[in-house]
């Protein structure tokens, strides 16, 4: 069984009725004109490999089925809220999903629709992985700067270097880290207050303890464990678990370089 993801980035001009179609499909289509909302919608498929054409699934009819069933309703929604001077809560995106998961996963005979997630900006997204879903998905992206060192006295000098290599320099070394921390939320709680809430439990009780910081000495909850992204990942559940108000943490991902992350569940 393969999964196959495709994005489709749209624009909502929320005081216009109508739509600036576009002909950049990588930036925004329908692209808006003047200062617009966007979203980013990705639908993910699951099915088995054509023989003949190599595809799950055509990604143009991805991109059809989502401009056709889902951008309509989402264009609706912001223009009615706005009309009326009202702003468009995760709540009503969350709502926005589950209406648009049947028409796009209808538009599919041989494969089947496993997951919709929505970029409300480059570091913001929603998703729900079924139609019935009662929950929905929050995460958002944050980022710290730190030292450490890779290193274990069990280990002889020698045996070190060859476990962590360059990462076992006396004097330490640095990443740029980013996270992202995933929330699970009840979709029936309208009305529950979300915004910098969020961002400050992250912020108090992990990057503000990691950031800047040399993790093998300045972290207590670090003390013992060889900072990999896999112990800093699982230390950063640790500090958030049952932090959130009416959100149940999901999962951490965290990322070394570009090339390297971590994803824990506890």
């Amino acid at each position: 069984m393969h999964k196959l993801a495709r994005e489709v980035r749209f624009c909502v001009e929320p005081f216009s009725s109508e739509s600036v179609v576009g002909a950049n499909s990588y930036t925004s289509k329908p692209c808006g004109d003047g200062l617009s909302i966007y979203f980013g919608l990705m639908a993910e498929l699951e099915g088995t490999v054509d023989g003949d054409t190599g595809f799950v699934v055509n990604v143009a009819e991805i991109d059809k089925a989502i401009r056709a069933k889902a951008v309509p309703v989402f264009e609706s929604k912001v223009r009615e809220n706005f009309g009326n001077g009202k702003s468009v809560s995760y709540f009503d995106l969350y709502r926005l999903l589950k209406k648009s998961w049947g028409p796009i996963g209808g538009e599919f005979v041989d494969s089947k629709l496993s997951k919709l997630v929505l970029s409300v900006n480059p570091f913001r997204k929603l998703s729900i992985d079924s139609e019935d879903s009662s929950v929905f998905y929050f995460s958002e992206k944050f980022e710290f700067a730190a030292m450490h060192r890779l290193w274990n006295e069990k280990f002889s000098e020698q045996e070190n270097y060859d476990h962590f290599g360059k990462c076992a320099n006396p004097n330490g070394h640095g990443h740029n880290y980013h996270v992202e921390v995933t929330v699970k939320r009840a979709g029936s709680e309208e009305g529950v207050g979300w915004g910098g809430k969020f961002e400050r439990v992250v912020d108090d009780n992990f990057i503000n303890v990691v950031d800047h910081k040399n993790l093998n000495e300045d972290v207590a909850g670090l003390k013992g464990k060889n900072p990999t992204v896999e112990n800093i990942t699982s230390f950063a559940w640790e500090q958030l678990k049952g932090k959130f108000t009416g959100a149940e943490l999901e999962s951490i991902t965290i990322w070394e370089t570009d090339r390297a992350y971590c994803t824990y569940k506890g």
